[in-house]
């Protein structure tokens, strides 16, 4: 028998192990933290969803208690939808649910309107960390957009000099769980769009 016709013949018994594997595993395919070092520079915060977001400053909060980070940076834009600054919006969302000491080691990074991808975030915020010369940087992000969020931001820190090292940290967010990731409709439609962003950037 030829090959073709034994893969063809095979082919009704592989497709559903296949799925079952999916099932079983497909939502750790987006997740991919790194291990923290004892202290880096700074945490930077990504720009996520309003779930997200509340997550992913709880992630950076973490890591300044612990000492684990020196600053967090807050990417966020420089005015939200009714004019209102952004930032001082954030501050006070900060002190408020974290407290003084922890306010105090937060800084932000003004993203313009045209920021709309994880890579142009990563290239507009290049330029803060450049200036305010850190080296060793940890990337707080949701636990799904850690993969795809490591390839890009490796990608354009490629050749900075100085060189900066990094770190993708990736925290619990709400719309996501890797195991049983299609049980509900949120975590499955999380699922699919980051599948499929990371399909497209590989081509």
């Amino acid at each position: 028998m030829r090959p073709r016709r034994r893969w063809i013949l095979w082919l009704p018994l592989l497709l559903p192990f296949g799925a079952l594997g999916l099932l079983r595993w497909g939502g750790y395919l987006l997740v991919s933290s790194d291990p923290l070092p004892p202290h880096a520079d700074v945490a930077i915060v990504l720009q996520g969803s309003v779930l997200g977001e509340i997550a992913r400053v709880a992630g950076a909060a973490q890591l300044l208690r612990e000492g684990i980070a020196g600053q967090a940076l807050l990417s966020v834009p420089k005015q939200s939808y009714w004019g209102e600054s952004v930032p001082d919006a954030a501050r006070a969302y900060v002190e408020r649910r974290y407290g003084g000491a922890i306010s105090n080691q937060v800084v932000f990074c003004e993203t313009g309107p045209e920021v709309d991808s994880t890579q142009q975030e990563a290239e507009s915020l290049r330029e803060c960390i450049h200036e305010r010369g850190w080296r060793e940087i940890i990337i707080v992000t949701s636990d799904y957009h850690t993969r795809r969020a490591g390839r890009i931001w490796r990608s354009v820190l490629k050749g900075m000099q100085p060189p900066v090292k990094m770190w993708v940290y990736g925290v619990d967010d709400p719309e996501f769980q890797p195991r049983g990731w299609w049980r509900k409709r949120l975590w499955a439609k999380t699922w699919f769009y980051e599948v499929t962003k990371l399909i497209a950037e590989a081509f």
